[in-house]
């Protein structure tokens, strides 16, 4: 089998078991109640995260995530001190975000994966969407286990200017690792947002079955299976 430089993973359905819809709406509800000071109405803020979330999504790369963000927020959501209002977005992810860990399951072969993809891989990275603050993407690591050491690169809102399914995002990373995507392997459970987009970077692929997200207009057909068939597969590789 291939001899990878670098072995990237997908954080949210992969490292981290989840159900997307269940998890958003329990953790929308832990931030609403966060910016309840604000005096937001509920419908409103969460109607403009998502509406900010997209425009991130579609991100050219002319500007950082973060900022694609909460200018929009600013424009959306006038008459409060964004930077007060970010502050505590931000103290969120680091403290009452932890909660949301409710709204996901385990996963006791996470840090174990992670180990045998460095025994593979003189680089491993954890691709996870950059649309979260880095603060919220280590709570995340933390309910599996896993921490930022245990990777060569974090992708985050702060850091990035592109996310998933632009294939511009796998790009970057690959940049900012200094490898060739062809040298890299991605491990996702989206078939549109790791594997297609992954593979039109140059990026070999390998999808989680266990909570797949699948595409009509992207149906992968390349290596895939669950968890447990993942770390065999990596434990064959070269």
């Amino acid at each position: 089998m291939k001899n990878y430089k670098a072995i990237l993973f997908d954080m949210d359905g992969t490292l981290l078991p989840m159900d997307m819809k269940e998890f958003t709406n329990g953790y929308f509800i832990l931030l609403a109640k966060k910016l309840a000071p604000f005096s937001i109405p509920t419908d409103v803020l969460v109607s403009t995260i998502w509406k900010g979330t997209e425009l991130m999504a579609r991100n050219d790369g002319s500007k950082r995530n973060d900022t694609v963000f909460w200018e929009f927020f600013d424009k959306e959501v006038p008459g409060h001190d964004i930077v007060k209002l970010r502050a505590c977005c931000d103290e969120f992810y680091g403290k009452e975000f932890k909660e949301a860990k409710s709204f996901t399951k385990d996963n006791p072969l996470a840090k174990e994966a992670v180990s045998l993809a460095r025994k593979k891989a003189p680089i491993v990275a954890l691709a996870t969407n950059p649309l979260f603050p880095m603060d919220g993407q280590k709570t995340r690591m933390e309910w599996v286990g896993l921490k930022p050491e245990d990777f060569d690169l974090v992708t985050s809102y702060e850091t990035d200017s592109y996310c998933k399914p632009n294939p511009e995002y796998f790009i970057s990373v690959c940049e900012r690792l200094n490898v060739d995507p062809a040298d890299c392997l991605m491990i996702g459970n989206d078939e549109n947002e790791d594997m297609y987009a992954c593979t039109k970077a140059g990026i070999d692929g390998y999808l989680i079955t266990d909570t797949m997200i699948p595409s009509k207009e992207h149906a992968w057909n390349g290596p895939k299976g669950s968890f447990r068939d993942m770390m065999e597969y990596l434990n064959n590789l070269n």
